[in-house]
Protein backbone atom coordinates (compact mmCIF):
# COMPACT_ATOMS: atom_id res chain seq x y z
CA UNK A 1 0.00 0.00 0.00
CA UNK A 2 1.52 3.86 -1.09
CA UNK A 3 2.33 6.35 1.67
CA UNK A 4 0.32 8.80 1.86
CA UNK A 5 2.45 12.83 1.95
CA UNK A 6 1.29 15.79 2.68
CA UNK A 7 3.20 18.55 0.89
CA UNK A 8 3.53 21.73 3.07
CA UNK A 9 4.63 24.75 0.56
CA UNK A 10 4.37 22.90 -2.49
CA UNK A 11 4.54 26.04 -4.87
CA UNK A 12 7.73 26.93 -3.05
CA UNK A 13 11.33 25.52 -4.75
CA UNK A 14 11.37 22.62 -2.27
CA UNK A 15 7.51 21.78 -2.92
CA UNK A 16 7.43 21.67 -6.61
CA UNK A 17 10.79 19.40 -6.61
CA UNK A 18 9.12 17.26 -3.76
CA UNK A 19 6.37 16.66 -6.23
CA UNK A 20 8.72 15.97 -9.14
CA UNK A 21 10.47 13.15 -7.02
CA UNK A 22 7.00 11.74 -6.23
CA UNK A 23 5.97 11.88 -9.93
CA UNK A 24 8.61 9.33 -10.38
CA UNK A 25 7.48 7.23 -7.58
CA UNK A 26 3.98 6.94 -7.78
CA UNK A 27 4.12 3.00 -6.88
CA UNK A 28 4.98 3.81 -3.45
CA UNK A 29 3.62 7.39 -2.70
CA UNK A 30 0.49 9.21 -3.18
CA UNK A 31 0.31 12.82 -2.66
CA UNK A 32 -3.00 13.29 0.02
CA UNK A 33 -2.44 17.24 0.79
CA UNK A 34 -0.91 20.02 -0.66
CA UNK A 35 -0.50 24.09 0.92
CA UNK A 36 0.25 26.87 -0.78
CA UNK A 37 1.29 30.62 0.65
CA UNK A 38 -0.48 32.64 -1.90
CA UNK A 39 0.27 31.16 -5.94
CA UNK A 40 -3.45 29.98 -5.82
CA UNK A 41 -3.02 29.38 -9.70
CA UNK A 42 0.21 26.88 -9.25
CA UNK A 43 -1.89 25.49 -6.32
CA UNK A 44 -4.88 25.08 -8.70
CA UNK A 45 -2.63 23.34 -10.63
CA UNK A 46 -1.26 21.16 -8.84
CA UNK A 47 -4.73 20.23 -7.38
CA UNK A 48 -5.87 19.33 -10.94
CA UNK A 49 -3.02 17.00 -11.65
CA UNK A 50 -2.24 15.23 -8.07
CA UNK A 51 -5.99 15.46 -6.67
CA UNK A 52 -4.98 15.33 -3.25
CA UNK A 53 -7.77 14.79 -0.51
CA UNK A 54 -6.77 18.30 1.21
CA UNK A 55 -5.82 21.81 -0.72
CA UNK A 56 -4.54 24.47 1.49
CA UNK A 57 -3.87 28.13 0.98
CA UNK A 58 -2.67 30.34 3.79
CA UNK A 59 -2.98 33.27 2.02
CA UNK A 60 -6.04 33.07 0.13
CA UNK A 61 -8.15 36.30 1.17
CA UNK A 62 -11.68 36.24 1.67
CA UNK A 63 -12.71 33.81 -1.55
CA UNK A 64 -14.82 30.83 0.13
CA UNK A 65 -12.77 27.78 -0.41
CA UNK A 66 -13.98 24.61 -2.24
CA UNK A 67 -14.37 21.03 -0.72
CA UNK A 68 -11.62 19.61 0.67
CA UNK A 69 -9.85 22.67 1.16
CA UNK A 70 -8.99 25.77 3.54
CA UNK A 71 -7.68 29.00 3.50
CA UNK A 72 -5.49 30.70 6.29
CA UNK A 73 -2.51 29.45 8.60
CA UNK A 74 -5.00 26.88 10.03
CA UNK A 75 -4.46 24.70 6.93
CA UNK A 76 -1.00 23.99 7.65
CA UNK A 77 -1.91 21.97 10.74
CA UNK A 78 -4.72 20.78 9.04
CA UNK A 79 -2.61 19.05 5.79
CA UNK A 80 -0.05 17.97 8.22
CA UNK A 81 -1.88 16.10 10.72
CA UNK A 82 -4.24 14.34 8.31
CA UNK A 83 -5.36 10.98 9.15
CA UNK A 84 -4.34 9.68 5.35
CA UNK A 85 -0.52 11.26 5.93
CA UNK A 86 2.16 9.52 7.14
CA UNK A 87 4.92 11.64 6.55
CA UNK A 88 4.93 15.46 5.97
CA UNK A 89 7.23 17.01 3.25
CA UNK A 90 7.59 20.28 5.45
CA UNK A 91 9.04 22.77 2.76
CA UNK A 92 7.62 26.11 4.53
CA UNK A 93 10.05 28.97 4.56
CA UNK A 94 10.42 30.81 7.73
CA UNK A 95 9.05 30.62 11.30
CA UNK A 96 5.51 29.38 9.93
CA UNK A 97 6.40 26.47 9.80
CA UNK A 98 7.24 25.69 13.01
CA UNK A 99 3.17 24.64 14.68
CA UNK A 100 2.76 22.31 11.62
CA UNK A 101 6.18 20.16 12.62
CA UNK A 102 5.23 20.23 16.36
CA UNK A 103 1.14 19.03 15.71
CA UNK A 104 2.75 16.15 12.90
CA UNK A 105 4.84 14.91 15.23
CA UNK A 106 2.78 14.91 18.08
CA UNK A 107 0.63 12.74 15.59
CA UNK A 108 3.21 10.40 15.13
CA UNK A 109 4.18 11.63 11.56
CA UNK A 110 7.46 11.77 10.10
CA UNK A 111 8.42 14.85 9.00
CA UNK A 112 11.15 15.32 5.95
CA UNK A 113 12.02 18.55 7.49
CA UNK A 114 13.19 21.58 5.11
CA UNK A 115 12.57 24.25 7.13
CA UNK A 116 15.11 24.52 8.94
CA UNK A 117 13.60 27.53 11.07
CA UNK A 118 11.29 25.13 13.00
CA UNK A 119 14.58 23.44 15.26
CA UNK A 120 16.21 26.65 15.37
CA UNK A 121 13.53 28.46 17.08
CA UNK A 122 12.61 25.51 19.47
CA UNK A 123 14.80 22.30 18.98
CA UNK A 124 13.78 21.44 22.47
CA UNK A 125 10.67 21.50 22.01
CA UNK A 126 10.47 19.53 18.83
CA UNK A 127 12.52 16.74 20.37
CA UNK A 128 9.91 16.24 23.13
CA UNK A 129 6.93 16.60 20.43
CA UNK A 130 8.35 13.63 18.76
CA UNK A 131 8.59 11.54 22.28
CA UNK A 132 5.46 12.67 22.96
CA UNK A 133 3.52 11.80 19.96
CA UNK A 134 6.60 9.00 18.46
CA UNK A 135 7.26 11.29 15.22
CA UNK A 136 10.48 11.55 13.69
CA UNK A 137 12.47 13.71 12.32
CA UNK A 138 14.46 13.15 8.64
CA UNK A 139 16.40 16.50 7.13
CA UNK A 140 15.90 17.31 4.08
CA UNK A 141 18.62 19.80 3.47
CA UNK A 142 21.22 19.03 1.67
CA UNK A 143 24.11 19.44 4.24
CA UNK A 144 22.20 17.48 7.30
CA UNK A 145 21.05 14.59 4.62
CA UNK A 146 24.52 14.17 3.68
CA UNK A 147 25.45 14.11 7.69
CA UNK A 148 22.80 11.47 7.87
CA UNK A 149 23.78 9.71 5.51
CA UNK A 150 27.46 9.58 6.72
CA UNK A 151 26.27 8.28 10.14
CA UNK A 152 23.08 6.83 9.80
CA UNK A 153 23.88 3.12 11.63
CA UNK A 154 26.88 5.01 13.89
CA UNK A 155 26.93 5.15 17.92
CA UNK A 156 26.84 8.68 18.89
CA UNK A 157 30.43 8.04 20.31
CA UNK A 158 31.69 7.51 17.08
CA UNK A 159 31.46 10.68 16.18
CA UNK A 160 33.98 13.72 16.69
CA UNK A 161 32.73 16.47 14.25
CA UNK A 162 30.56 17.32 11.52
CA UNK A 163 32.01 19.37 8.92
CA UNK A 164 29.08 21.79 6.43
CA UNK A 165 30.13 22.84 3.34
CA UNK A 166 29.24 26.72 1.68
CA UNK A 167 28.77 27.41 -1.74
CA UNK A 168 29.90 31.04 -0.43
CA UNK A 169 27.25 32.57 -2.27
CA UNK A 170 27.49 35.12 -5.11
CA UNK A 171 29.90 36.98 -2.82
CA UNK A 172 32.89 34.66 -2.36
CA UNK A 173 35.33 36.82 -3.93
CA UNK A 174 34.33 40.21 -2.88
CA UNK A 175 35.37 42.80 -0.66
CA UNK A 176 33.55 42.81 2.45
CA UNK A 177 32.88 46.88 1.56
CA UNK A 178 32.00 46.00 -1.98
CA UNK A 179 29.64 43.19 -0.04
CA UNK A 180 27.64 45.28 2.15
CA UNK A 181 26.41 47.62 -0.71
CA UNK A 182 24.86 44.94 -3.07
CA UNK A 183 22.07 45.12 -4.59
CA UNK A 184 18.86 42.32 -4.76
CA UNK A 185 19.44 41.74 -7.97
CA UNK A 186 23.35 41.02 -7.46
CA UNK A 187 22.60 39.16 -4.23
CA UNK A 188 19.74 36.85 -6.12
CA UNK A 189 22.86 35.34 -8.59
CA UNK A 190 23.74 32.11 -6.69
CA UNK A 191 26.38 30.46 -8.51
CA UNK A 192 25.41 26.58 -8.08
CA UNK A 193 21.42 26.51 -5.98
CA UNK A 194 18.50 27.44 -7.64
CA UNK A 195 16.13 28.49 -4.54
CA UNK A 196 13.44 31.02 -3.57
CA UNK A 197 14.32 34.40 -2.88
CA UNK A 198 15.12 34.83 0.80
CA UNK A 199 17.12 31.47 1.22
CA UNK A 200 19.30 32.76 -1.60
CA UNK A 201 19.79 36.20 0.34
CA UNK A 202 20.62 33.81 3.46
CA UNK A 203 23.14 31.62 0.98
CA UNK A 204 24.58 35.49 0.32
CA UNK A 205 24.88 36.36 4.11
CA UNK A 206 25.76 32.88 4.77
CA UNK A 207 22.82 33.12 8.20
CA UNK A 208 22.01 29.85 6.63
CA UNK A 209 25.08 27.89 7.26
CA UNK A 210 24.54 29.52 11.26
CA UNK A 211 20.93 28.13 10.74
CA UNK A 212 22.27 24.59 9.85
CA UNK A 213 24.71 24.77 12.82
CA UNK A 214 22.03 25.68 15.20
CA UNK A 215 20.28 22.87 13.61
CA UNK A 216 23.07 20.08 13.10
CA UNK A 217 23.14 20.28 17.22
CA UNK A 218 19.33 18.88 17.88
CA UNK A 219 19.61 16.58 14.62
CA UNK A 220 22.56 15.19 15.70
CA UNK A 221 23.17 15.86 19.51
CA UNK A 222 26.25 17.63 18.27
CA UNK A 223 27.75 20.80 20.35
CA UNK A 224 28.39 23.79 18.15
CA UNK A 225 32.07 23.86 18.84
CA UNK A 226 31.90 20.35 17.33
CA UNK A 227 30.39 21.73 14.35
CA UNK A 228 32.65 23.25 11.59
CA UNK A 229 31.66 25.25 8.09
CA UNK A 230 33.60 25.44 5.03
CA UNK A 231 33.51 27.08 1.65
CA UNK A 232 32.91 24.51 -1.23
CA UNK A 233 32.77 26.56 -4.35
CA UNK A 234 31.18 23.52 -6.65
CA UNK A 235 28.66 22.51 -3.62
CA UNK A 236 29.38 18.66 -5.10
CA UNK A 237 30.67 17.46 -1.23
CA UNK A 238 27.41 18.37 1.15
CA UNK A 239 29.03 17.28 4.29
CA UNK A 240 31.55 15.68 6.18
CA UNK A 241 31.32 13.60 9.47
CA UNK A 242 34.84 12.94 11.33
CA UNK A 243 34.92 9.92 13.95
CA UNK A 244 37.14 9.82 16.81
CA UNK A 245 39.63 7.67 14.86
CA UNK A 246 40.73 10.19 12.43
CA UNK A 247 38.45 8.38 9.57
CA UNK A 248 35.94 10.83 7.41
CA UNK A 249 33.11 10.07 5.61
CA UNK A 250 31.47 12.80 3.05
CA UNK A 251 28.81 12.32 0.85
CA UNK A 252 29.21 13.44 -2.94
CA UNK A 253 26.50 14.32 -5.52
CA UNK A 254 25.76 17.12 -7.96
CA UNK A 255 23.52 19.57 -6.62
CA UNK A 256 20.08 18.83 -6.34
CA UNK A 257 17.64 18.94 -3.60
CA UNK A 258 15.65 15.63 -5.37
CA UNK A 259 18.27 13.34 -4.00
CA UNK A 260 17.97 14.27 -0.55
CA UNK A 261 13.95 15.03 -0.90
CA UNK A 262 14.03 11.24 -1.83
CA UNK A 263 16.18 10.04 0.88
CA UNK A 264 13.81 11.54 3.48
CA UNK A 265 11.11 9.95 1.92
CA UNK A 266 12.58 6.36 2.20
CA UNK A 267 14.51 6.58 4.83
CA UNK A 268 16.47 4.26 5.72
CA UNK A 269 15.79 2.62 2.50
CA UNK A 270 17.38 3.75 -0.51
CA UNK A 271 15.40 3.18 -3.64
CA UNK A 272 16.12 3.39 -7.44
CA UNK A 273 14.85 6.84 -9.20
CA UNK A 274 15.97 7.59 -12.96
CA UNK A 275 15.47 10.98 -12.50
CA UNK A 276 18.13 11.65 -10.47
CA UNK A 277 21.66 12.65 -12.23
CA UNK A 278 24.47 10.43 -11.36
CA UNK A 279 27.77 11.46 -10.18
CA UNK A 280 30.77 11.61 -12.83
CA UNK A 281 33.80 11.90 -10.95
CA UNK A 282 35.35 13.35 -14.09
CA UNK A 283 32.76 15.72 -14.70
CA UNK A 284 32.31 17.08 -11.62
CA UNK A 285 36.41 18.17 -11.98
CA UNK A 286 38.67 20.07 -9.30
CA UNK A 287 37.03 20.51 -5.83
CA UNK A 288 38.23 23.30 -3.84
CA UNK A 289 37.99 24.35 -0.19
CA UNK A 290 38.27 27.86 1.83
CA UNK A 291 38.22 28.08 5.10
CA UNK A 292 35.16 31.04 6.03
CA UNK A 293 36.29 34.92 6.37
CA UNK A 294 34.37 36.28 9.29
CA UNK A 295 35.11 39.62 7.79
CA UNK A 296 32.91 38.97 4.86
CA UNK A 297 30.37 37.16 6.20
CA UNK A 298 29.47 39.17 9.37
CA UNK A 299 26.13 37.77 10.06
CA UNK A 300 26.85 33.99 9.95
CA UNK A 301 29.74 35.25 12.94
CA UNK A 302 26.49 37.01 15.42
CA UNK A 303 24.53 33.30 14.34
CA UNK A 304 27.50 31.16 15.80
CA UNK A 305 27.13 33.38 18.95
CA UNK A 306 23.57 32.71 19.51
CA UNK A 307 23.87 29.84 18.93
CA UNK A 308 26.43 29.58 22.22
CA UNK A 309 23.78 31.22 24.00
CA UNK A 310 21.33 29.46 23.50
CA UNK A 311 17.25 29.81 24.98
CA UNK A 312 15.57 31.92 22.61
CA UNK A 313 18.72 33.60 20.90
CA UNK A 314 18.72 31.06 17.95
CA UNK A 315 14.71 32.02 17.80
CA UNK A 316 15.65 35.98 17.76
CA UNK A 317 18.20 35.60 15.46
CA UNK A 318 16.42 34.10 13.12
CA UNK A 319 12.99 36.48 13.28
CA UNK A 320 15.77 39.60 13.04
CA UNK A 321 16.91 37.90 10.38
CA UNK A 322 13.72 37.40 8.83
CA UNK A 323 12.60 40.99 9.00
CA UNK A 324 16.08 42.32 7.70
CA UNK A 325 15.94 40.07 4.50
CA UNK A 326 12.10 41.02 3.86
CA UNK A 327 13.18 44.80 4.56
CA UNK A 328 16.60 44.06 1.95
CA UNK A 329 14.14 42.16 -1.09
CA UNK A 330 12.33 45.59 -0.23
CA UNK A 331 15.08 47.32 -1.04
CA UNK A 332 14.36 49.75 2.13
CA UNK A 333 17.62 48.96 3.54
CA UNK A 334 21.02 47.91 2.39
CA UNK A 335 22.87 44.60 2.27
CA UNK A 336 24.96 44.90 4.94
CA UNK A 337 22.42 46.43 7.49
CA UNK A 338 21.41 42.74 7.59
CA UNK A 339 24.08 41.73 9.69
CA UNK A 340 23.75 44.92 11.43
CA UNK A 341 19.72 44.46 12.47
CA UNK A 342 20.24 41.10 13.35
CA UNK A 343 23.37 41.74 16.00
CA UNK A 344 21.54 44.95 17.49
CA UNK A 345 18.46 42.76 18.06
CA UNK A 346 21.24 40.00 19.73
CA UNK A 347 22.66 42.56 21.91
CA UNK A 348 18.80 43.97 23.16
CA UNK A 349 17.27 41.29 23.53
CA UNK A 350 17.23 38.57 26.44
CA UNK A 351 17.99 35.98 25.31
CA UNK A 352 20.84 34.68 28.04
CA UNK A 353 17.55 34.84 30.41
CA UNK A 354 15.27 32.83 28.48
CA UNK A 355 15.17 29.37 28.37
CA UNK A 356 12.76 28.88 25.25
CA UNK A 357 11.36 25.67 27.59
CA UNK A 358 7.22 26.29 26.21
CA UNK A 359 6.05 27.48 22.97
CA UNK A 360 4.85 30.77 24.30
CA UNK A 361 8.30 31.74 25.19
CA UNK A 362 9.60 31.38 21.68
CA UNK A 363 6.82 32.98 20.07
CA UNK A 364 7.11 36.26 22.61
CA UNK A 365 11.31 35.97 21.89
CA UNK A 366 10.25 35.78 18.13
CA UNK A 367 7.82 38.89 17.97
CA UNK A 368 9.99 41.00 20.15
CA UNK A 369 12.71 40.23 18.43
CA UNK A 370 10.54 41.39 15.20
CA UNK A 371 9.78 44.34 16.54
CA UNK A 372 13.49 45.25 17.56
CA UNK A 373 14.52 44.65 14.04
CA UNK A 374 12.27 46.94 12.63
CA UNK A 375 12.82 49.77 14.92
CA UNK A 376 16.90 48.71 14.18
CA UNK A 377 16.14 49.22 10.57
CA UNK A 378 14.72 52.66 10.81
CA UNK A 379 17.33 54.36 13.11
Amino acid sequence: MSVGVAVLGSTGSIGRSTLQVLARQRERFRVVAITGHSNKDLLAQQAQEWKPAFVGLVNGGSREPGAGSRNGTSCLVEAATHPDVQIVVNGIVGAAGLEATLAALRAGKRVALANKETLVMAGALVAEAARQGGGEIVPVDSEHSAVLQCVAGRRPTELARLILTASGGPFRTWEPERVSKATVAEALKHPTWTMGKKITVDSATLVNKALEVIEAQFLFDVSYERIDVVIHPQSVIHGFAEFVDGSVLAQVGFPTMELPILYALTYPDRVPDQGIRRFDPVAAGTLTFEALDPHRFPAYVVGREAARVGGTAPARFNAANEVAVQLFLEEQITFGRIAEIIERVLAEGSGEKEEGTSLEEVLAADADARRLAREAACS
